[in-house]
């Protein structure tokens, strides 16, 4: 029985690209893909693909979101902390089996003979790096915080940062150094093991989301004075409301470090959320890559993002309209901080707030409808081909869009029922629908880009199809081996064609990258400013009006984490069209 590495001789065994594979080689060909698909497991599994391991997963999820809601819609309830435990047996079995993948399967001839080369980009490892540095710092400040308060601290909740920094380090790693797999053996297992990865970094976040959600529920509550919850039913969310006050009491010590380590894992929590939803993204392709074919031919290799790109490419505008983005988002930020917190500058850090939204995001919808406009004149041909990193970016752009999407039109909805009343109101309306507008242009800009050719125009395609017809018409009597010349030279002619095309036309290429070096710049600050707390939708939006406290709560706290995680995603999707022009 032949083995995978059997893969690699598909090409190699035959001629020419266009020659057609001869009788032999089919079969030798077929005898090889049937003799590699046989696995010891499929004998009691009832499918050999994704099924096992997706219904894994599945179970996995629910099972965990089950316990992490128990635990976030009644503490009491559950008194052995079984969600503390479930997430530590959970990723105690994610550690075994990296281990078991990095240290033995790894080692194995022909486990992973070919390689997804469009996963796992620079830009990508980078921006999972830097999540992960500053996630390390905040598992060692949750740590001494837990630690202080060990007297009224499960043990559960005090081990948990130790086996969370060694399950994030371990995946880390695994993620920088194999994200390009295509395993070819152990199917069954290698799909089950990501599948119990990406489960346990979904459930993570989700535990991440509801402590967030807690903790910004008591800050409220301790700011307004518990008076919010007489808006609903009062003897219930006055209940709530006394338990909440009663938790607070075992929350930090008097002493200054037990402070300090509590101010920091507050400052960097947002980075944490943000490693596990790109670090499941990452784990999601290499499921998906497991078994599969990639093409034995050459692949395009993408150019490393380093600073020569936008020097050689005279970015100049972009940069200098995005910094002035970037500082005078970063005054917002401040401004905002320090007078929302005061109750006679309350209305004019709203104010600012909504200013510099509602000027920054008109021009960002401007430059996203100009470059598609520029794609539209370009004219480059799509890539071909099933893609899952592509097919991935897509989705995620559409699924974490839908976070900002869901709060402009639950504000639209509030603001036609309750009316804007003051100009208070008028603005959060107009910010509502910006936001829309300004996330389907982007969208749409990104979304056409991604599936861009890097070299190949649309015109070319019917002068190459006829170049070919002609060329093989021709060549129908000379010998092979001045056909498998002819075809060198017709595709080196070809894209030496594409080349002069493109030179003909520089500015189109200068006006993407100017347009995706400012949008770059403007996404990471509208990143910045909610990824720290900021949130006017909840503490003034006309929703909590309109649709009570306890549902606008939820969904605040379940979109920004969306709008978050969207203009983090569109920043890597930026760079690589900048990158790409």
């Amino acid at each position: 029985m032949s083995s995978d590495p059997g893969v690699t001789q598909l090409g190699s065994s035959w001629g020419a690209p266009g020659d057609p594979p001869s009788d032999e080689q089919t079969r030798t060909t077929g005898h090889q893909i049937q003799d590699q698909e046989p696995d010891p497991v499929l004998v009691w599994a009832p499918s050999g693909r994704r099924l096992v391991s997706g219904l894994l997963g599945l179970n996995v999820v629910l099972l965990g979101a089950a316990l992490v809601a128990g635990q976030a819609f009644n503490p009491g309830g559950l008194k052995h902390q079984e969600p503390q435990v479930f997430m530590l047996l959970l990723m105690g079995v994610c550690l075994a089996w990296m281990l078991w993948y990095l240290l033995w399967a790894r080692k194995q001839p022909g486990i992973s003979p070919l390689k997804d080369h469009h996963a796992g980009g620079v830009t990508v490892t980078l921006v999972l790096m830097l999540f992960a540095a500053f996630s390390l710092l905040l598992y060692l400040f949750r740590a001494g915080y837990l630690i202080s308060m060990k007297e009224c601290k499960p043990a559960a909740k005090v081990l948990s940062p130790f086996v969370e920094a060694s399950f994030l380090l371990l995946q880390t790693y695994l993620l920088w150094a194999h994200s390009k797999d295509c395993v070819h053996k152990h199917k069954i297992i290698t799909r089950s093991g990501l599948m119990l990865i990406l489960s346990a970094d979904l459930l993570l976040w989700l535990n991440a989301v509801t402590e967030d959600t807690i903790h910004e529920e008591i800050e409220l509550e301790r700011e307004d004075g518990l008076r919010f919850s007489n808006t609903s039913s009062p003897e219930g969310d006055t209940s709530d409301a006394a338990g909440i006050s009663n938790r607070t009491l075992c929350q930090c010590s008097a002493s200054a470090a037990c402070l300090t380590f509590r101010k920091g894992f507050e400052i960097l929590f947002p980075f944490n959320m943000e490693y596990y939803l790109m670090a499941g993204c990452m784990v999601y392709v290499m499921w998906k890559n497991v078994g599969r074919r990639t093409s034995p031919g050459p692949h395009h290799v993408t150019q490393k993002l380093t600073l020569r790109v936008v020097y050689q490419g005279g970015v100049v505008y972009g940069l200098v309209f995005g910094a002035l983005v970037l500082v005078a988002g970063v005054t917002v930020f401040i401004l905002y901080q320090v007078w929302v917190s005061q109750r006679q500058l309350r209305l004019t850090a709203f104010l600012i707030f909504y200013s510099y939204h509602l000027a920054v995001m008109p021009i960002m919808s401007l430059c996203s409808l100009a470059g598609m406009l520029v794609h539209r004149l370009e004219r480059r041909a799509k890539e071909g081909g099933h893609n899952p990193t592509r097919s991935l970016d897509v989705l995620l752009l559409v699924a974490a869009a839908l976070g900002q999407l869901a709060l402009s039109y639950f504000s639209l909805v509030a603001a036609l029922a309750v009316g804007t009343q003051g100009a208070m109101g008028d603005m959060d309306l107009a910010y509502s629908l910006l936001s829309l507008l300004e996330l389907i242009l982007q969208n749409i800009f990104i979304i056409e880009g991604l599936h861009r050719h890097p070299s190949l125009l649309a015109k070319r395609k019917e002068k190459q199809r006829s170049s070919i017809f002609k060329l093989r018409k021709k060549a129908a009597e000379p010998k092979q081996e001045e056909k498998k010349t002819d075809i060198s030279l017709l595709e080196g002619n070809t894209s030496a064609a594409a080349q002069v095309h493109d030179g003909k036309k520089p500015w189109t290429k200068r006006a993407i990258q100017e347009i995706c070096a400012f949008l770059i710049l403007s996404n990471i600050m509208l990143w910045v400013i909610p990824a720290f707390g900021v949130h006017p939708q909840f503490e003034n939006g006309l929703g909590k009006q309109f649709f009570g406290f306890t549902a606008w709560f939820v969904l605040v706290n379940l979109g920004q984490p969306l709008c978050v995680f969207y203009r983090m995603h569109s920043v890597g999707a930026l760079m690589e069209l900048l990158i790409s022009a």
